[in-house]
Parts: structure tokens; sequence; C-alpha cells
């Protein structure tokens, strides 16, 4: 049986932020606070990940304590 897990699906996010817009987004200018575009924009993508893979650990851990 295939256990369905959508809350995995946050770990696309940070794909599609780092390989999906990358093409869109690499540019210098405008500056964002100072930094090159692309820069801020790696900076923010950074910080996403950190979200993303927080709500899917919170997913996966509601999930192992409803089955448990």
């Amino acid at each position: 049986m295939i256990k369905r897990r959508p809350h995995l699906l946050w770990l696309l996010v940070p794909f599609v932020l780092y390989v999906g817009a990358l093409p869109f987004v690499n540019r210098v200018r405008p500056l964002v606070l100072g930094l090159p575009f692309l820069f801020a924009w790696l900076l923010v993508a950074t910080l996403v990940t950190q979200v993303a893979v927080w709500l899917a650990y919170r997913g996966d851990k509601n999930m192992r304590r409803r089955v448990s």
C-alpha cells in the first residue's frame, strides 16, 4: 500500500526557485538593496528553502504521529 504524503510537495518549491526560475532571473540589474538581482534571488531562495524543509518535516512528523 502506498502512503500519500502531500506535505513533501513543499520540497518542490526550492527546486523551482533554483532550477526553474533561474534562467529568467539571471541578470545583474536591477540592484536589490545594493546586491545584483541574481544574488538577491539566490539569497531569498536559500531562506525559503529552510522554510519549505521545515514544513515538510513538520508534516512528516504529524503523519508519523497519526500512523503510530
